[in-house]
């Protein structure tokens, strides 16, 4: 009898072995541990220098028969490992080259499914992978959150899962956001002195992840469902009117997204971090030598405001002979046709007075490409016709708006458009778009997108303050490049901003919009305004229009979330710095210790004396300097901070 129960004991020791066993990985510098436990459940924290800074109470994959393929299952084995590898983008937009280090930790589950962990020096990381044969289902995601006490969070409130994703991120504690609460990522907590963002990186055949409160600082992730029934009203917004009981349809053998959590204590470690990319999965396109990131003048913000022509403005040749003409005066590789340039619904059948092919031999003759708008139901119907179409006219990319969702079904539109551009050698902007999730490192023409409340809400609101500007640099802009469309030369103090329509203008001081070309990552970067206000402002202008859009290194200087930002970064030998703060007048130290040894020439534009009155005051002036100058300098209520220092 005695002997039985020991065997018995020895079976449920083994058994619970195999079931539950607790895992502790931690980052190369040895700052991030992350503790995992299986069994019933799979919970797991993450530790700062010894300090829980995040939890999960459950992570966990459904699938459609309810059974849940990491809960109450053996481990086959776990796996540990380490990543050192050196990374080199077709497209920078931090870094031309990105160290991806860390360590791993893959459970294998025998029910076929696997869960991994990454660990880097700037965050953790996890997904799912199955290994199985038969398609799946996904009836649903676990992913439940806790912080500690205190914590404080930058939320994007989302009325619902038909959006743009073009938020304010509201400053609150975490502990009043409920259940009644939404955001799209990324979103930003700081629980004590950290920074713990949450985003998502290779969302293929998959939707999206969203986080919705549950109070006493917890949150769960929630997904999109598949859509059953979709109906279209007028030509670009297709709503999902019914929807099946899962959010996904899947092969049995593949990988899952990955959900991201950036941590670092300091806040310019954000704007640093490119662990995104690192993420993504990797590039998928032979020849990429094609891609050609540039600045665009683009139409719509401006209206097509030009005036001191002898032409009548408007969606008709001469008028884009002139921004065509504008561009190349200044070197930029890019103009957009926005809306209006085809009649609704039909991406071919361009309005009479518009001859796009001459636009485009035109646009070749002066090294000036030609960029086409397009809502993305119209292009999804007819594709392949109209990219043909468009490569024969020499078109050299599209703007492809107004998919607001990121259920799976919507997800497979960004994959395939990518693709099917890449054949005809076209660049992609995403507009009324997700955020990024690493897609421009699996297909590079895929170069920029918006999912972000850019300039374009000054027609209409007064959202887009510089509070704002110096809030998405630190969320939105940490998933990757995006498209704010920058370049007012009309700017306006606090008191006297009104949004206008068709002559629009900024919050905030000249040199605040001057310093976005630095501080905002984006491969394809907006000049938004008129080519008229722009020929008015010829030195403000030639200095932007020659700002780099890709960048070999990037070194945050001096920031604080909701506040200011300056940061360098280096292109070949030259280094821009760029900085930009809030409503408040600041004072900054700039330590120019991170130039190598040498003498330099210094060209600066700051906000003139006047600017908090006058918000387009500046000053222009060049100064020879050293690294081993600490210079001092001055930002004006919503104002900035620009210069170029170049090898004497």
């Amino acid at each position: 009898m005695k002997k039985n129960i020991i065997i018995i004991l020895l079976l449920l020791v083994y058994c619970n072995y195999l079931f539950a066993r607790d895992f502790k990985i931690s980052s190369p510098d040895g700052n991030i541990s992350v503790t995992i436990s299986t069994g019933k459940q799979i919970t797991w924290s993450v530790t700062y220098s010894g300090n829980e800074i995040l939890a999960s109470p459950r992570t966990a994959i459904v699938l459609g028969d309810g059974t849940i393929p990491v809960e109450n299952q053996s481990i086959r084995r776990p796996v540990t490992g380490r990543i050192n590898e050196i990374l080199r983008p077709e497209v920078p937009h931090k870094r031309s080259t990105i160290t991806d280090n860390c360590n791993y930790l893959s459970i294998v589950f025998r029910s076929g499914f696997t869960l991994t962990f990454r660990v880097y020096n700037d965050g953790v990381a996890y997904r799912f992978e199955s290994d199985l044969k038969d398609s799946l289902i996904i009836q649903n995601e676990i992913a439940e959150l806790s912080f500690p006490d205190g914590t404080t969070s930058w939320f994007p409130y989302e009325s619902g899962f038909m959006s743009h994703n073009e938020n304010t991120f509201v400053y609150s504690l975490l502990d009043t956001i409920t259940s009644k609460h939404l955001a799209s990522l990324p979103v930003l907590f700081k629980p004590g002195n950290i920074n713990v963002l949450i985003t998502e990186s290779a969302i293929e055949e998959y939707p999206g992840m969203w986080l919705r409160g549950q109070g006493n600082g917890r949150l769960t992730g929630v997904w999109p469902p598949y859509p059953a029934e979709e109906r279209l009203s007028g030509d670009r917004n297709l709503r999902v009117t019914k929807t099946e009981d899962y959010i996904a349809k899947v092969t049995g053998k593949r990988v899952y997204p990955w959900r991201v959590f950036i941590i670092t204590p300091d806040d310019g470690g954000l704007v640093e971090s490119d662990m995104v990319y690192r993420l993504a999965a990797p590039c998928r396109l032979k020849d990429t030598g094609w891609i050609k990131p540039g600045k665009v003048a683009w139409d719509w913000w401006n209206a097509l405001n030009l005036y001191g022509v002898d032409f009548k403005a408007g969606i008709n040749n001469e008028t884009y002979k002139y921004y065509i003409d504008f561009a190349a005066r200044y070197g930029l590789e890019y103009v957009i046709l926005d809306e209006g340039w085809y009649r609704q619904g039909n991406v071919l059948d361009v309005i009479p007075g518009l001859d796009i092919p001459e636009l485009c031999r035109y646009g070749a003759e002066k090294n000036v490409g030609i960029i086409l708008w397009v809502v993305f139901k119209a292009l999804d119907d007819r594709m392949d016709e109209a990219l043909a179409k468009f490569a024969e006219w020499g078109v050299k990319g599209i703007k492809v708006d107004f998919m607001q969702r990121d259920d799976q079904k919507m997800v497979q539109f960004y994959y395939k458009t990518a693709a099917r551009a890449a054949d005809y050698h076209m660049l992609v902007d995403f507009h009324g778009a997700y955020k990024p999730d690493g897609l421009g490192r699996t297909y590079p023409n895929a170069i920029t997108r918006e999912g972000v409340k850019g300039m374009e809400h000054s027609k209409w609101s007064k959202d887009v303050s510089p509070e704002h500007d110096v809030t998405i640099t630190f969320t939105r802009m940490v998933a990757g490049p995006m498209d704010y469309t920058p370049g007012a030369m009309i700017n306006m103090e606090r008191a006297n901003f009104q949004p206008m329509f068709t002559r629009p203008s900024s919050q905030g001081t000249r040199v605040h919009q001057m310093a976005m070309y630095v501080v905002f990552e984006s491969p394809l970067q907006m000049l938004s305004d008129s080519p008229s206000n722009y020929e008015r402002e010829k030195e403000c202008t030639g200095f932007i229009a020659k700002v780099p859009v890709v960048w070999d290194d990037l070194k945050v200087l001096q920031a604080k979330v909701g506040d200011y930002i300056l940061l360098a970064r280096r292109s070949g030998n030259v280094w821009y710095v760029g900085g930009m703060t809030d409503w408040n007048a600041r004072e900054l130290e700039l330590d120019l210790s991170f130039l190598e040894k040498g003498e330099y020439i210094m060209e600066v534009f700051q906000d003139g004396i006047n600017a908090d009155r006058h918000a387009q005051d500046y000053k222009h002036l060049t100064l020879e300097v050293t690294p081993g100058i600490k210079h001092k300098i001055y930002m004006a209520p919503g104002g900035g901070w620009v210069a170029k220092i170049s090898p004497k």
